[in-house]
């Protein structure tokens, strides 16, 4: 996030959160996952790209992979180093200087991280989420938000998972049992807010 970007503090009703896509792919079943993952680029980078333009905050929410004193330079160069299967998909979608970055330590993007203080300085209320697994970091990202109770859209076409069946239930879990609205990104209109008003600055 450029000093920039931090000083217009522009608002925004909506948010795109981006989770886990800076990855090694270096687990028991991360094959399965890769060529899912390869078809979620196609689609999730033009996305985002869209969402930049109309003035969408995007948000990477990302596992620290256990590393407690890394930062994002450093989760970023150890998914990217050459030989790494998921190699392709973190540099295809390499956050830019102004989107936010958040390390998690957990499944869900908003246990023990600095997600909600954040939404809540942007004047966020509803939710894009992206990434992977489906089934798992998505969906406990999903619930919790939904116990935040901001409204939630999951992407299905910019969502991977090891497997149809793993992605295909989650998807339907969460549309019947937390009322997720589930669509393709090419059925996403842009009706996100620009507030006019500045955010608050944090104090210094």
């Amino acid at each position: 996030m450029t000093k920039q970007t931090q000083a217009r503090g522009k608002r925004s009703d909506t948010a795109l959160l981006i989770i886990d896509v800076i990855n090694d792919l270096e687990f028991p079943g991360g094959e399965n996952v890769l060529p899912w993952a390869m078809r979620m680029v196609e689609r999730l980078g033009p996305f985002a790209a869209k969402l930049r333009r109309a003035g969408v905050p995007i948000i990477y929410v990302n596992d620290n992979f256990g590393y407690w004193r890394s930062n994002f330079s450093d989760i970023y160069k150890h998914c990217t180093r050459p030989g790494i299967r998921g190699r392709d998909v973190a540099r295809a979608l390499k956050p830019t200087p102004d989107d936010y970055f958040i390390l998690k330590p957990k499944h869900s993007a908003f246990f023990a991280t600095s997600l909600v203080p954040l939404l809540e300085y942007l004047g966020t209320k509803k939710l894009i989420l992206a990434g992977m697994a489906t089934n798992l970091c998505i969906f406990f990202s999903a619930h919790d938000a939904h116990m935040h109770e901001y409204k939630l859209t999951v992407l299905s076409d910019c969502c991977a998972a090891e497997s149809d069946h793993d992605h295909d239930i989650t998807l339907s879990q969460l549309k019947r049992f937390l009322r997720v609205r589930i669509c393709r990104s090419d059925e996403v209109k842009l009706t996100a807010r620009r507030r006019r008003t500045s955010a608050k600055r944090p104090p210094p």
